[in-house]
């Protein structure tokens, strides 16, 4: 087998290694490509004037093997260590050995690629808008672990690397990472990268690493309690292992020399990369997107569809979305609406939302005109004339459904998909209204759409295999990532959410405070505090769907329904009605209702944080149990990925499923826990027999 690297050597000496895995798409840090470099390293010959280090592929570098890094337990941190010393020990040999060494990037170097960029005295680029530079770790539980954190708190300074680098995980554009001096020099094409590199080695004979040439500024003792209070406000105390290791080696790092301080790092990145959290992480945001963008559910044995025209029935804030979207992919629109001025407003927000991308840099003003050309507002029926694929957004109402789909179907194309992006309503239904229930399929997208990547796939009872392919195809056209979910009433997401909405609900209604509520949420590691989020949705549309659900026979009473139901009574429905659990003032959120402990007041004890956090959590992974059970859902990656996508569940459980299985203890101790909270708060926690087996 070839090694995954090489080396020839040009004149004057230069050794150019050229990283290439023969194994795999992209370069990784494996044993096997430190076995090549140590072996290169020690036959580097005498008179050595300098090295360049490249890739054969189209990145530079894609960092640690992640296949690895989730497998990895607590039986492996003696292994994980003496890996991660000696991938430092070799990175540390590279960039002393006394000549200039350049890191000539023609594409993307992200983690441990930059890792190995960094420990380069010069760092050039190709000035091309696509590739990105960054340290990402802190988004899969990880931090860097072959020196990033040590070199980039020396290159940047301890607050510039934290707060613009390390913490949040950023990725850069080159230009932009030129800015901050993760890079320091690009060039306009890959054919110029070497003459550069060669160009720099020969001027600069004598190059040395700025934390080899000076001490690097600690922080004071006045200042260090900032740092962790910073840190406490942007993870507001949810599990956040990664984010609070990357601090304390970042700061202890500067306190201590080199080598020292890259022994601290490598501690606190075996501690995060051998423990649960990372794994699940790992598991839901990499193994398992990539699993469901692969196609795991897209049946096999049909061409690969493109859609070229689309027709989206009704133009408000959903068909005005899905319509930028289509656009965006290059695909032509017809909006249609009631009357002329309704689709005309849709097509306005694509406007506004082309022109806020126009304005960050994002997007050329050319783009933004040529986008917003491809979407034709319309209410004439004849506009749609031969359009490939047809989405409804329409209110939701299957007569109104069903109608609008009749007004267009003798119209367009005649094999055109046909999909409606209802949320809740079970699309066999809907497609006993069209002529073609095989054609038809669900397409849920989810608001706003410009930025929310799931597109939830619904198969209902009649959808054929081909319509689920061309479906699933057309997802990935518009750049969103498709999971594939069986029909029933609110299919996975929405049935899910509305478990752990309706239980903040219930909390208000036992007298729990409400800021306890959003407290709780937050430390579980929502996004936003569930009141608020109920807030958003309003708080009838919670009561209206499952009043459907109970008309269905499909969900039973919840003490959380009560609670809707008196402050819906109040006109109290939430930000649209500009009151709610909170109060608004022009649009936008205040302070909770004080009036709520009228209506509910609040018991006298504290409420127990934990148990609170635990029912939000555990309300929406038992749902989704139950879900895999009625066969709504297909797979534990489409229920990881549905639910860190779609509901925003907290990205450190890894999604709702993994949840179950990362949970300490395993699947047996998640059962049990959940039979604690049955007995405290109600049957709904009693876990399911696919759990409790």
């Amino acid at each position: 087998m070839n090694a995954p690297l090489t080396v020839r050597h040009e004149e004057n000496s230069v050794a150019v290694v050229t990283f290439d895995d023969p194994r795999r798409s992209a370069n990784t840090v494996t044993a096997a490509w430190a076995d090549a470099l140590e072996t290169e390293l020690n036959r580097l010959p005498e008179g050595l004037t300098g090295v360049v280090l490249t890739s054969a592929k189209r990145t530079f570098f894609a960092g640690g093997d992640l296949h690895d890094l989730h497998a990895a337990g607590p039986a492996d941190v003696e292994r994980l260590t003496s890996f991660a010393d000696r991938v430092k020990a070799l990175l540390r040999r590279l960039e002393t050995l006394g000549v200039p060494v350049v890191a000539a990037l023609a594409g993307s170097a992200l983690g441990g690629g930059l890792e190995i960029a960094l420990a380069a005295h010069r760092r050039i680029a190709v000035d091309d808008p696509a590739p990105r530079v960054g340290l990402p770790e802190v988004t899969l539980g990880l931090l860097p672990g072959g020196g990033g954190v040590v070199r980039t708190v020396r290159l940047l300074g301890l607050d510039t690397a934290l707060h613009r680098v390390l913490l949040p995980g950023s990725t850069f554009p080159v230009r932009d990472a030129v800015e901050l001096g993760l890079l320091d020099e690009l060039v306009p094409d890959a054919d110029a990268l070497l003459p550069a590199a060669l160009a720099w080695i020969h001027a600069n004979p004598d190059a040395a690493q700025p934390w080899d040439r000076g001490a690097v500024a600690a922080p004071s003792d006045a200042e260090l309690p900032a740092y962790t209070a910073r840190l406490r406000a942007a993870d507001r105390d949810a599990p956040s292992p990664a984010a609070r290791n990357i601090l304390s080696a970042a700061v202890e790092s500067t306190q201590v020399d080199f080598d020292t301080a890259c022994a601290v790092e490598t501690r606190y990145f075996v501690e995060v990369a051998t423990g649960q959290i990372a794994t699940n992480i790992i598991q839901g945001t990499f193994l398992d997107r990539r699993t469901v963008r692969s196609g795991a559910s897209r049946p096999p044995g049909f061409d690969p569809h493109e859609a070229r025209f689309a027709a989206v029935l009704g133009a408000g804030m959903m068909g005005a979305g899905i319509a930028l979207a289509c656009a965006v992919a290059g695909i032509r629109v017809a909006l249609k609406d009631v009357d002329a001025a309704a689709a005309e407003r849709g097509r306005d927000h694509a406007r506004k939302v082309l022109g806020t991308e126009v304005a960050a840099g994002r997007r050329t003003r050319e783009s933004a005109d040529a986008v917003l050309a491809l979407i034709t507002p319309t209410a004439d029926v004849a506009d749609l004339a031969g359009a490939d694929l047809v989405i409804e957004a329409v209110f939701e109402d299957p007569a109104l459904k069903h109608r609008v789909f009749g007004e267009v179907l003798d119209v367009v194309a005649p094999d055109a998909l046909l999909a409606s992006n209802t949320s809740t309503l079970p699309i066999t239904g809907l497609a006993d209204g069209v002529p073609r229930p095989e054609d038809f399929i669900g397409l849920h997208f989810f608001s706003p759409v410009e930025r929310m990547e799931l597109i939830e796939i619904v198969v209902g009872d009649k959808t054929s295999d081909a319509t689920l392919a061309a479906a699933f195809d057309i997802a990935g056209q518009l750049g969103k990532t498709p999971i594939v979910v069986g029909d029933g009433r609110g299919f996975f997401t929405s049935r899910v959410i509305l478990q752990r909405l309706t239980e903040a609900a219930a909390m208000i209604g036992e007298g729990v405070s409400p800021h306890s509520i959003e407290q709780a949420s937050l430390q579980a590691g929502y996004p936003l505090g569930t009141l608020a989020l109920l807030d958003e949705v309003t708080l009838s549309l919670p009561l209206t769907i499952r009043g459907q659900f109970r008309a269905a026979g499909f969900l039973p009473e919840h003490p959380g329904d009560a609670v809707l139901t008196t402050l819906t009574a109040l006109d109290r429905r939430g930000r649209v009605a500009g009151a709610g659990f909170y109060e608004y003032a022009d649009g936008r959120r205040q302070r909770l209702w004080p009036g709520l402990a009228e209506l509910f007041p609040v018991a006298a004890e504290p409420a127990d944080l934990v148990e609170l956090r635990d029912r939000l959590l555990f309300a929406e992974a038992l749902e989704t149990a139950r879900c895999r059970e009625d066969g709504v859902l297909r797979s534990s990656a489409d229920a990881n990925v549905g639910s860190l996508l779609g509901i925003g569940y907290p990205t450190w459980t890894g999604g709702t499923a993994q949840f179950v299985t990362g949970y300490p203890g395993g699947p047996a101790a998640f059962a049990a826990r959940a039979r604690e909270l049955a007995q405290r708060h109600g049957s709904r926690f009693e876990p399911p027999e696919s759990i409790d087996a």
